[in-house]
C-alpha cells in the first residue's frame, strides 16, 4: 500500500517548487506527477496522424515521493503518514500527528 495515491493533496517539501500545494494526478512507482507542480518544457516533434502539433510544450514532470507530503485537511499543513489495522482486518494510512484515518 503507498503512502501516497491518486487524488491526494499533497505539500511539496523540496526542490524548486517548496511550500506549493497539489493534487496528485498519477502515480509512476515511487514518483507523482503533481498538477500544476514541477513545470518543464519539452521540446516535441509534430505527429499529424496523432493530431499533434510540434513545438514547446510545458507540462508537469514527476517529483519523487520523498518530495511531498500528504496534506492533512484538520491542520492545512503536511503531515506525516503511518499504517494501522483496523478490527476488521482492513488496512488504512493515519497521520502521525494525530493518529485519525486519512481515508475516508
Amino acid at each position: 500500500m503507498n503512502r501516497i495515491k491518486k487524488g491526494d493533496q499533497v505539500l511539496v517539501i523540496a526542490g524548486a517548487d517548496k511550500g506549493k500545494k497539489g493534487e496528485v494526478v498519477r502515480v509512476l512507482g515511487d514518483k507523482v506527477v503533481v498538477q500544476n507542480i514541477h513545470i518543464v518544457k519539452r521540446h516535441t516533434k509534430p505527429n499529424p496522424q496523432a493530431g499533434q502539433p510540434g513545438g514547446i510544450v510545458e507540462r508537469e514532470a514527476p517529483i519523487h515521493s520523498s518530495n511531498v507530503m500528504l496534506l492533512n485537511p484538520a491542520t492545512g499543513k503536511g503531515d506525516r503518514v503511518g499504517f494501522k489495522v483496523l478490527g476488521d482486518g482492513r488496512k488504512v494510512r493515519v497521520f502521525r500527528s494525530s493518529g485519525e484515518a486519512a481515508d475516508a
